[in-house]
């Protein structure tokens, strides 16, 4: 059977462009929320997200490239980048057949889609730039990564909510065991932080209105919770077939073993009361890593920070899980980097993988107040030191849409 390891990680969030500074900041607790600055919000009842600061484009971009993508696709090439770094790798001509790309992101180019509907609104459809329809679909993301490095092996895009890069992820896993790559470019990213995106969350109360608290607004599975704070950036690894790997003595971060999909069946936004789905999912992916629930020490946790989400991810948590569930480490970055939406899958699993290498767990920030329908070891507000073989990366989309990725500790 075919071992599958990431070799490297690329992360573009509200904590940092790039992955060393996004880490640092995570382990030491910090908040990546703020007032909006990319649009003026004062007339929106929501007026804080997790936006990517000091992100320079061309440091990563030609600029006669800009115009033909939207910011998520620049933030997967900036992504991108970092990982292909940080896996030292390079795709020749032999490989390039054997590498493919696959890169989720839940709403794609909204800001560019934005900008377009009110040139044609002022100026007429003569006003339309030519480079609208790729610089604003998802699997321009995927596109524009294979061109820049070459990889000419399978080639696809998610698009599944919030699920969209963690379903990436796993299918790019499922692409390596069956033999048709060797090496996987795979993740996700959003950038949906513009009037239309926070004004859509907010119309349907999913989003904080802390407002004039923004550092702790994102407060998961904390009693006093209101909604998710949504954020941008992308979150990529490079996933490669172990034996490739150690023949060009690529640095090992983390081992992909298990990977689960289900579906609530139920309705288009809320999971249902008894947690069903997001149980299937687990179950399906520690099946599929042949490992029990005993054996997993943490759990990176979708952790939206809105009142049903952490509540029933908690039930299922403890449903799959039982006495051991209370042994558990369970912590949501989102806490600190806001919800990626479709990229949020990417920079999770990004986060567990350096998690196992570091054996050192991420806190769940602005934990203060218990709630008593959440009631697991959360890892509240201070990383910690642990001794972790293997974790799992949990993410749940509208249409009940679920995936789940299991990572190993790669011996040192």
């Amino acid at each position: 059977m075919r071992r599958i390891v990431v070799t490297g990680v690329g992360l573009v969030s509200a904590l940092g462009v790039g992955t060393e500074e996004t880490w640092k900041n995570i382990l030491e607790g910090r908040s990546g929320v703020a007032s909006i600055t990319r649009f003026d919000p004062a007339c929106h009842s929501v007026t804080i997200a997790a936006e990517v600061k000091g992100f320079d484009p061309l440091q990563f971009i030609e600029k006669k490239e800009l115009k033909k993508m939207g910011l998520f696709i620049q933030f997967a090439l900036a992504a991108a980048q970092f990982a292909m770094e940080q896996a030292k790798l390079s795709i020749t001509p032999e490989r390039a057949p054997r590498t493919g790309v696959y890169i989720g992101s839940g709403i794609g180019g909204f800001d560019v889609i934005e900008r377009e509907h009110t040139a044609l609104m002022q100026g007429g459809p003569r006003r339309i730039s030519p480079f609208f329809i790729p610089a604003s679909i998802v699997n321009l993301a995927s596109g524009f990564v294979s061109i820049r490095w070459g990889a000419q092996g399978p080639n696809s895009a998610t698009c599944t909510a919030c699920s969209s890069s963690a379903h990436a992820v796993g299918d790019s896993y499922k692409i390596i065991a069956r033999d048709d790559a060797d090496v996987m470019i795979a993740g996700g990213a959003e950038a949906a932080i513009t009037p239309m995106g926070v004004g859509g969350f907010a119309a349907m109360r999913a989003l904080s209105t802390r407002n004039n608290e923004p550092a702790t607004a994102s407060r998961p599975f904390d009693r006093t919770r209101d909604g998710f704070v949504i954020g941008e950036g992308a979150g990529i690894l490079i996933l490669e077939e172990l034996s490739h790997a150690l023949r060009r003595n690529a640095p090992i971060v983390a081992e992909v073993v298990g990977y689960g999909m289900s579906g609530d069946a139920f309705h288009i936004t809320q999971p249902s009361e008894d947690a069903a789905g997001a149980r299937r999912v687990i179950e399906n992916a520690l099946a599929d890593a042949q490992i029990q629930p005993e054996q997993v020490d943490y759990i990176n946790a979708h952790g939206t920070s809105t009142p049903i989400n952490d509540r029933l991810e908690t039930l299922a948590i403890k449903r799959v899980f039982k006495d051991h569930a209370k042994k558990l480490a369970v912590s949501s970055t989102k806490s600190m980097t806001g919800h990626l939406l479709g990229g949020a899958g990417g920079l999770e699993a990004g986060l567990t993988a350096l998690a196992l290498r570091d054996q050192i767990l991420p806190p769940t920030i602005n934990y203060e107040t218990p709630d008593p329908d959440c009631d697991l070891d959360y890892v509240p507000n201070h990383a910690r030191a642990a001794s972790a073989e293997y974790a799992l990366s949990t993410s749940f989309g509208f249409g009940g849409t679920n995936a789940a990725l299991v990572f190993k500790r790669y011996p040192t």
